[in-house]
């Protein structure tokens, strides 16, 4: 079924304001030929006579008196979807779909959305939180626009990494734990372990860790949370391993510890190979770096 253009919205509008087709014509910069042949496809589209003449004046028939308000909605819509565009079009206005993890964006993100507002106010960043491979699978789906991930060690052909750094691992132990200095895979792992749940890409490192080392230790619990790890390492219950970026301030009842040999995750900001890399994505971008 055929539907109205804009053009011929616009024509029919005109025509009504100023009482002729030609000076609608005019004033659209079209031919008085060309206008009226928008009118004709326009009624002949609807199936009802939209103009009638009277005293040398083209007015609005009924029918075209019941589509004023429609057409005048649709001809807003558009000059505000074009309004709207070029916020974009001029860099003032964008918006970003932003994956992590519930460590980075607690202890990482806060001052990155801060800089990055402070540099485009009209920037909004939508932040969902979630493991490594759900992040990554709707990063590929394109129902985020980006992912700051613990990376795995094999990243689909789909997607490329705008930009890395390093995160090193430290030990979470009780305070009063005895011994001074870093802790060996042995050492902890003759302690009751907490550590983050399995399958994910941190935990991951912590088991290749203490797999290098000859040793599979079975931890007494597993969560999700690392923040909830910091407190239950705080009541004694067992050591952690766990990433530096979420030990920057003291948990009441631990002692941080070293580790020997050092080991660390490597953090990265994950797009889709075809994603257009618009000026709300490169301020993200270099506001991460900034903090890296």
């Amino acid at each position: 079924m055929d539907t109205p253009t804009l053009r011929q919205l616009r024509t029919f509008l005109a025509a009504v304001e100023r009482g002729s087709i030609t000076e609608a014509a005019r004033s659209l910069h079209l031919t008085q030929p060309a206008a009226s042949q928008q009118l004709r496809e326009l009624e002949r589209i609807l199936g009802a006579r939209l103009l009638d003449r009277a005293e040398g004046r083209v007015m609005a028939t009924a029918a075209g008196n019941a589509i004023l308000a429609p057409a005048r909605r649709a001809q807003a819509a558009v000059e505000e979807l074009v309004f709207a565009a070029a916020a974009f079009r001029s860099g003032e206005t964008g918006r970003v779909r932003l994956g992590t993890g519930a460590t980075a964006c607690i202890h990482l993100l806060p001052p990155v959305l801060a800089a990055a507002k402070a540099r485009m106010p009209g920037l909004e960043i939508l932040v969902a939180i979630g493991n490594t491979p759900e992040v990554l699978r709707r990063v590929e789906e394109g129902d985020l626009d980006a992912g700051f991930v613990t990376m795995p060690r094999t990243l689909s052909r789909a997607l490329t990494t705008a930009t890395r750094q390093r995160d090193g691992l430290a030990a979470l132990v009780p305070a009063g734990t005895p011994g001074e200095g870093a802790l060996t895979p042995t050492q902890l792992a003759a302690l009751p372990l907490i550590l983050y749940e399995s399958g994910g890409d941190t935990r991951g490192v912590v088991d290749a860790w203490f797999r290098k080392a000859g040793l599979a230790p079975r931890p007494i619990m597993e969560l999700g949370s690392v923040e909830a790890i910091k407190v239950l390492v705080g009541s004694g219950l067992g050591a952690s391993v766990l990433p530096c970026l979420a030990l920057g301030s003291s948990t009441p009842g631990t002692e941080r510890r070293p580790l020997r040999p050092e080991t660390s995750r490597e953090l990265g900001l994950v797009l889709r190979n075809e994603k257009v890399r618009d000026r709300g994505l490169r301020v993200l971008t270099e506001a991460l770096e900034a903090v890296g």
